[in-house]
């Protein structure tokens, strides 16, 4: 791969999120070998006029002509995608990075997609040598790496590891992203018609393994609760659905080094009983009407489109905070991820590029494989992060 044209192909860099990958390479990484791709020519160019880089290569490439996919992969290390519903539009994109032995992340948090994807493409991206990465945005990258890095640490003060972890969100402000909606809806509208996609998207160990037992852990918290770690009310967390599994996939893809029984749930801290069953209250009406074509519709017409988002100033004065805590029954250790600009959009896009030139230009101890940030990508990913706002730290009271 070394003689490649490119070290980075950003595909969809005319949707929201990725003019927001292409503006943050242009402005801090001058020096890189990189190009945007799509499908729309005109779109890209006016992409190439506001980054002011008239000379910015673009490549044409369609999801439904896979003769195009595999001539941008040929031409790269590292394929960054932000084309979604990834259900809808992954899957050749995917399959011709791990047949051109090119690196890939995305964004999805499509966890009945990427299920299904594992059998079909994760034997070819082995054998190719082609790394594959899912979940590097805002879901899953503080989840994963913040169990990754506790447990690196929890390691080193008590010889052993955490045998459970906590995830809990914590304050955080930003706008609500299109995408996302548009993804939220399309795995309803699957789940609803298909009961096996169903079963997928409620299955706490669907990003298992093949062949391997399954865990202890039940499914994500769906109602309030008390945390007496935390001192606090507890709702449940949107992105929970996917964060657990992804945490879940990294601990199997690492040999299960925490032991068979491990444990990690996730939920949203909350000031107060009443505000966790107003979250409760709200993300279970969001959640049901989901799943009803007529209550979707109306989502669909109140909540943003795709390439729709918070604008400048809201993505710019909007941060997240994000905790671990882990404990053997004796021990305890606590991390902190805090993160700069708003989590769907601003610290996402960031975070995703650092994924990509993580996979670009990092020496990485994995093979080809379709793996998770933490598996794949771990201490190199978490020195990278600090370039974008993005800290963990061990909480030391």
């Amino acid at each position: 791969m070394t003689d490649r044209q490119f070290e980075i192909v950003l595909y969809g860099a005319s949707g929201f999120t990725g003019k927001l990958v292409a503006e943050y390479l242009a402005s801090e990484h001058q020096d890189l070998r990189w190009a945007i791709a799509g499908r729309n020519t005109q779109k890209l160019e006016q992409v190439r006029r506001e980054l002011n880089l008239p000379e910015l290569p673009i490549l044409i490439a369609d999801s439904a002509e896979p003769d195009s996919l595999s001539a941008m992969a040929r031409q790269t290390r590292t394929l960054i995608s932000t084309v979604g519903p990834y259900a809808q539009f992954g899957t050749p994109v995917l399959k011709a990075c791990a047949t051109e032995s090119t690196h890939y992340c995305d964004l999805t948090g499509e966890a009945q997609w990427m299920a299904e994807v594992y059998e079909q493409i994760d034997p070819i991206a082995k054998n190719s040598g082609a790394r594959l990465v899912h979940c590097c945005g805002f879901d899953s990258i503080p989840s994963d790496l913040s169990v990754f890095f506790l447990q690196k640490h929890f390691k080193e003060r008590f010889g052993s590891y955490a045998t459970h972890v906590t995830g809990r969100m914590g304050r955080a402000a930003g706008g609500v992203s299109g995408g996302t909606v548009a993804s939220l809806m399309y795995v309803a509208e699957q789940a609803s018609k298909d009961p096996v996609i169903k079963e997928r998207v409620m299955d706490p160990y669907a990003l298992y393994p093949a062949g391997l037992e399954k865990g202890q852990d039940g499914p994500d918290q769906a109602g309030i609760a008390w945390d007496d770690n935390f001192e606090s009310w507890t709702g449940p967390f949107v992105m929970a659905a996917i964060n657990t599994k992804v945490v879940r996939r990294s601990h199997a893809l690492a040999g299960l080094p925490y032991g068979a029984g491990f444990r990690y749930d996730e939920s949203q801290l909350c000031a107060s009983r009443a505000k966790a069953l107003l979250s409760a209250g709200g993300l279970g009406a969001v959640m049901a009407g989901t799943f009803f074509s007529p209550t979707r519709a109306l989502l669909k017409k109140v909540l943003p489109d795709p390439g729709e988002g918070p604008n400048e100033t809201t993505r710019n004065n909007g941060f997240f905070e994000f905790w671990a805590h882990g404990t053997d029954g004796e021990n305890q250790l606590r991390v902190k991820v805090a993160g700069q600009r708003d989590p769907g959009y601003g610290a996402t896009s960031r975070m995703l590029a650092q994924a990509g030139l993580c996979l670009a230009q990092d020496e990485l101890s994995v093979g080809g494989g379709i793996w998770t940030t933490a598996s794949a990508m771990g201490d190199s990913l978490l020195a990278r992060l600090p370039q974008v706002d993005i800290h963990f730290s061990v909480v030391e009271d």
